[in-house]
């Protein structure tokens, strides 16, 4: 199995666990959408210092892959090109502040203090920081489908255009992975023995794979249109339950209480 075909099975994968039956994929996208959000924004609004409080934010992801029976192993691989990514962003911090703070000290026959320059707490607390904002949205993801996502979007009163353009991308993406994987079963068919791609064919496929892309736009476009495609797509309204209000407002009341009880430094 090439890469191609994996990346397809893992959207395959991705799309059966938006689609399955659980409470959590039941839930109004809306609020879900909201709490995301209010809680990427809550954990990058701690002082780059405050690492205790942002420890304890953990609950929220560690709640919703428990509770939401998500495979943590899975979602670290779906999000492998990240993370890294994120991770790096802070790795220069302990070369650039070094002042010293005292992290345990002990007092009396035997004393013994414990110091940690400031640019190492700062690069964990960007590095936390970018972590559990691309675990909520990965769990946002999981438990939500395009369709509700881009439906919460237009509750939300965001331009009908940008929300087309999201699902429409969404989509895309797969019809265009379908169609790269038919170009590399075609070409390694006529070159068995080859390794990869010769360069000197790169162009020729790419040009080929841009050709078919825009042909299946046409068919895809005009389909809508003869579904009754006017400019904005139609999805029923979802109903409000008692639940899809106390979920995410118990959730946000948590974290303000987190960032700013004091309690947790």
């Amino acid at each position: 199995m090439n890469s191609i075909e994996k990346n397809i099975n893992e959207l395959n994968k991705l799309q059966n666990l938006q689609q399955r039956s659980h409470w959590m994929n039941d839930l109004h996208p809306m609020g879900k959408l909201l709490l995301s959000v209010l809680y990427i924004f809550t954990v990058v609004s701690f002082d780059k210092y405050s690492i205790a409080p942002l420890l304890v934010m953990a609950v929220y992801p560690i709640f919703g892959f428990i509770v939401g029976e998500l495979s943590f192993k899975e979602g670290l691989y779906r999000m492998r090109l990240i993370l890294p990514l994120v991770l790096f962003v802070g790795i220069f911090n302990p070369f650039l502040d070094k002042t010293l703070y005292t992290l345990y000290s002990v007092s009396g026959d035997s004393s013994f203090t414990i110091r940690i320059t400031g640019g190492m707490v700062s690069m964990l607390t960007v590095m936390l920081k970018g972590f559990y904002s691309v675990l909520a949205a990965y769990i946002l993801i999981a438990t939500t489908s395009i369709d509700d996502i881009c439906y919460a979007l237009r509750c939300l009163h965001v331009p009908k255009v940008m929300v087309i353009v999201i699902l429409l991308i969404y989509r895309y993406f797969g019809i265009m992975a379908i169609e790269a994987d038919r170009i590399m079963t075609a070409y390694k068919l006529r070159a068995p023995h080859q390794n990869g791609i010769h360069y000197k064919a790169w162009g020729t496929l790419v040009g080929q794979w841009l050709l078919r892309s825009m042909d299946k736009a046409e068919d895809v476009y005009e389909s809508m249109l003869l579904r009754g495609f006017t400019g904005d797509f139609r999805v029923r309204k979802k109903k409000v339950s008692a639940i899809d209000v106390l979920y995410p407002v118990i959730w946000i009341i948590g974290f303000i209480f987190i960032r700013h009880s004091g309690i947790f430094g």
